[in-house]
């Protein structure tokens, strides 16, 4: 071990740790993910470097859908593209069965690009442009109306088309989830969702044969979702008996949380997060209360973070240590907020790949950008830890491979492991041709002239 000069830093023992573990000494190793060794991943496709388990994400698919499957007839997953829309991680949604949610155009096309066809794209969100709208239109896709003048485009494309256009409408409302997500969709309580139902129904352009509903991310209250349930189902059967229009389906959106960590909470996840057991009893048991005898339109759920979150790991090498004016110990690794942007919210587990001796002490995670925010952990109890030594950051699958940016450094390899243990490369890392293939120098600014 290299030379470090002594620090005297004031003993802050905190609360008694009553979930057992000494806060000194405990530390999580992990030298392998799905049989594959860590070093392995690394010598081979660098690091940094994502990797996601493709029998974890088959296994969390079963498992949720048969939670609800096994509660109500007539359950359908649309798997949420914004949350990973990795191809090969949408190619394994799409083969246990779900069909995709999109919100936007750009997710559209990939969604066709892969092979779905447009009667299995649910077609979210509040920017839908006329060309975008008269493609999913032609293509039968399941349009969710967000706002009043995406009614008066939809007039136009089925006009156009010369034929009627079946949409749903999102709705907003309270469900006891603050602060309330009141911007997308058209409000259930001021009355607007139902004014936006007379004027459809007076254009005798659209026909409304569903409703959605998205009450926000990360929900910790299942209750919350048999409000949403109960409000659905009562909204739909008022227009179903004022205007004639059968809801076929009620698309209650995502939402469910994974087993992270927000930071700033308390408990930990196994403790704070409730079991998806319980979403499943809450939801099924609302549809069951409110619903008509024998009506059971299709229940759909747009699933994304509580189903890939937990099945992708960030595997970073620790580059440098220093200590801060303060006394605390820093590392810096080669993964940085560019790669894990959800780390402004999220404290990851993080996890060494190998034994190391000593206490731990309180130490600050940095990522390898020149800006002081790029911070991915600020209270990680970490032992003295050897230049080299790789951090395994997760869960990580949800949000961080759609949300990164190409911002200093390059953009690493991404990684699926199969469940018989091979390893592909189902991303490749960026060079600067890459980055660069889309810029265009003017003939005037070329240094090589």
């Amino acid at each position: 071990m290299r030379y470090e000069k002594p620090v005297i830093n004031k003993l802050q023992s905190g609360l008694m740790n009553k979930f057992g573990s000494s806060p000194l000494y405990a530390r999580r190793v992990r030298k392998e993910i799905d049989g594959v060794t860590i070093d392995d991943l690394v010598r081979q496709f660098g690091s940094p470097l994502y990797v996601f388990s493709e029998q974890s994400l088959r296994s969390r698919y079963k498992n949720l859908y048969n939670l609800f499957s096994n509660r109500y007839p007539n359950v359908t997953f649309g798997w949420s593209y914004k949350t990973n829309y990795l191809q090969a991680v949408c190619a394994i949604m799409h083969q246990e069965g779900a069909i995709a949610e999109v919100v936007s155009e750009m997710e559209y096309d990939k969604a066709r690009k892969l092979g779905i066809d447009g009667k299995d794209i649910i077609f979210n969100g509040p920017h839908k442009p006329m060309h975008a709208l008269e493609k999913a239109a032609k293509e039968e896709a399941m349009i969710n109306i967000d706002h009043m003048d995406e009614i008066y485009d939809l007039e136009k494309v089925a006009q156009k088309l010369n034929k009627k256009i079946r949409v749903g409408m999102r709705l907003n409302m309270d469900t006891g989830i603050h602060p309330q997500w009141s911007r997308f969709g058209l409000n259930l309580e001021s009355g607007q969702a139902m004014d936006a139902v007379k004027r459809l129904a007076t254009g005798g352009k659209l026909i409304l044969n569903g409703l959605h509903c998205h009450i926000g991310t990360y929900i910790l209250e299942p209750d919350a979702y048999a409000v949403e349930v109960a409000k659905m189902v009562e909204f739909g059967y008022q227009v179903e008996d004022n205007f004639g229009l059968k809801m076929e389906y009620i698309d209650i959106g995502g939402g469910m949380p994974s087993r992270s960590k927000l930071k700033g909470s308390y408990l930990p996840p196994d403790v704070g997060v409730p079991p998806l057991e319980s979403y499943a009893e809450k939801i099924t048991e609302a549809l069951y209360t409110h619903l008509r005898p024998g009506d059971f339109p299709r229940l759909i759920m747009e699933n994304g973070r509580a189903l890939v979150d937990e099945s992708g790991y960030l595997i970073s090498t620790l580059f440098a240590a220093k200590r801060l004016p303060d006394g605390r110990k820093a590392y810096i690794t080669d993964a940085g907020v560019n790669t894990l942007f959800t780390s402004f919210w999220y404290k990851f587990n993080v996890e060494i790949d190998r034994e190391a001796a000593g206490l731990n002490e309180p130490s600050i995670i940095y990522g390898p950008l020149c800006m002081n925010i790029d911070v991915i952990d600020e209270g990680s109890m970490l032992p003295s830890l050897e230049r080299g030594t790789r951090l395994i950051f997760s869960p990580i699958g949800a949000y961080n491979n759609t949300q990164w940016m190409q911002f200093i450094e390059y953009r690493p390899n991404i990684v699926l492991i199969s469940p018989e243990g091979k390893v592909d490369v189902i991303r490749e890392a960026e060079d600067l041709k890459h980055i660069e293939e889309k810029e265009k120098l003017p003939k005037r600014l070329n240094l090589h002239d």
